[in-house]
């Protein structure tokens, strides 16, 4: 239907969780189905665009329809479609409350409804009825809560194969791991072509009530100390270093379980050489869009060879593949962690492979950096809060470590080139956002590159 289409065109750009803003479109096209007939009406429509440049993408996209104007929707209007008694109007139906109890509906009947399945988990209860409630900020997915019981992410983006989220959920499941929220039950939907496995629309878990971010937790400590004129990091009120040391506890926890029931291989000198060559590309592409980084650039280079050329015994297996500060809850019982989707800008396939664990250790100790220097960007040149920035970050960093080894065995605080290289190229992934988002804050993973080219 063109004019669904058009819709389509000219609404999806202006959404967070669309990836292709500022690229040209060259075609658009859609195909849908009812959900469910009630009031109101759910489709879902998997939308796929086509870039100028070849670049093809499919969205997921379900719509509310309503006879008359809502005004409490006018911020999920999508737009008017004519039919033959006037107009229908479409509204983003993730932001529809009414529209929202019929995922888990169809979760608890394990329904096939066209060519979606719904997949209960069949652990827990599902509360079918509840109405969901949007969570805003989020971007490459959107999420609904219901009630405080269960929280519904719907996968915007899709593609062939079962996403890593609810694949490595599940495995967990069978650990009885105490630092993941359980899954409840995930929905698939055929793909077009039959020889491709289905897509994963969304999963289901239990929501965590009263729990704390991460992230904030950790600036809240940062802003403690930056208060706090003439005391140290570890004799602040909100010293955050225990919370630190039991955040690697629990990470190593994960990953002792995730290498108990999903495959690991041992590294071998090959898989180095790939890793080492692949840092180098993204360094090259990097500094054509920060030409900063070529005066880190010999450095880096030689962090690289080291990791071309190491030793280091390394066991390849399942790892978070985007672990920070921002994919943790703190419970009033522990650590939980989020998200094990990977970097939803790669590939599927690519965010299914096999790394070493110290990629989620690096993604973190970045992290820390991160919540420490956020606030010097408002007064770069004051040497005070730069000394007790890199105070605090040094004291949380070690702590994680302390955690991580004395939880895992493997000691993260040792010198390991593949540790170094991983925090590295994770900050020159950095500076590209940095540049092309806030380029008031590419002093943070900068400054953090002086540190690990140095060697301090």
């Amino acid at each position: 239907m063109k004019v669904l289409t058009d819709l389509f065109r000219e609404w999806m750009p202006h959404q967070r969780w669309f990836g292709g803003k500022g690229r040209e479109w060259a075609d658009v096209s859609e195909d849908g189905f009812f959900l469910d007939r009630g009031n109101p009406v759910l489709s879902v429509h998997r939308v796929r665009v086509e870039y100028t440049d070849g670049h093809k993408e499919t969205y997921l996209v379900p719509l509310s329809w309503r006879d008359h104007p809502a005004d409490d929707l006018s911020a999920a209007f999508v737009g008017a479609v004519p039919n033959e008694s006037g107009e229908s109007y479409a509204y983003d139906a993730m932001r529809d409350r009414d529209a929202t109890p019929p995922w888990l509906i169809h979760l608890v009947n394990a329904s096939t409804i066209g060519p979606m399945h719904f997949h209960p988990a069949g652990v827990a209860y599902i509360p079918e009825g509840l109405p969901g409630d949007i969570v805003s900020g989020e971007q490459s997915n959107t999420s609904l809560i219901y009630g405080s019981e269960a929280i519904l992410k719907l996968f915007r983006r899709l593609e062939p194969g079962l996403n890593p989220d609810v694949e490595i959920h599940d495995a967990l499941r069978r650990t009885n791991n105490q630092h993941i929220a359980p899954l409840l039950g995930h929905i698939e939907i055929d793909d077009p072509d039959p020889a491709n496995p289905p897509a994963t629309v969304a999963m289901l878990q239990t929501f965590v009530p009263n729990a704390s971010d991460g992230w904030r937790l950790a600036t809240a400590s940062v802003r403690d100390l930056y208060a706090e004129g003439d005391l140290h990091a570890d004799e602040v009120g909100g010293d955050f270093a225990a919370d630190s040391e039991r955040l690697g506890t629990a990470t190593a926890s994960v990953h002792a379980d995730l290498a108990a029931v999903l495959p690991t291989e041992p590294a071998g000198p090959e898989w180095y050489t790939r890793v080492a060559e692949q840092m180098a590309e993204r360094l090259t592409a990097a500094t054509e869009v920060v030409p900063q980084l070529a005066e880190h650039a010999d450095g880096l280079r030689e962090l690289y060879a080291a990791v071309a050329a190491s030793k280091e015994p390394v066991v390849r297996q399942r790892v978070h593949g985007d672990l920070h500060l921002g994919q943790v809850l703190r419970t009033a019982t522990g650590w939980i962690m989020l998200d094990f989707e990977g970097e939803p800008a790669r590939p599927l396939a690519a965010r299914r492979e096999l790394d070493s664990p110290l990629r989620d250790v690096a993604g973190m100790l970045r992290s820390f950096d991160y919540a420490a220097r956020h606030m010097l960007v408002e007064q770069p040149d004051d040497p005070q809060r730069a000394y007790r920035a890199q105070e605090w970050a040094a004291r949380n960093r070690g702590a994680f470590c302390t955690g991580y080894s004395t939880a895992g065995g493997l000691d993260p605080g040792g010198e390991s080139p593949l540790l170094r290289a991983f925090e590295a190229d994770k900050a020159v992934y950095e500076c590209v956002y940095e540049a092309r988002n806030r380029p008031h804050w590419l002093m943070i993973p900068l400054s953090s590159l002086s540190r690990l080219t140095s060697r301090e």
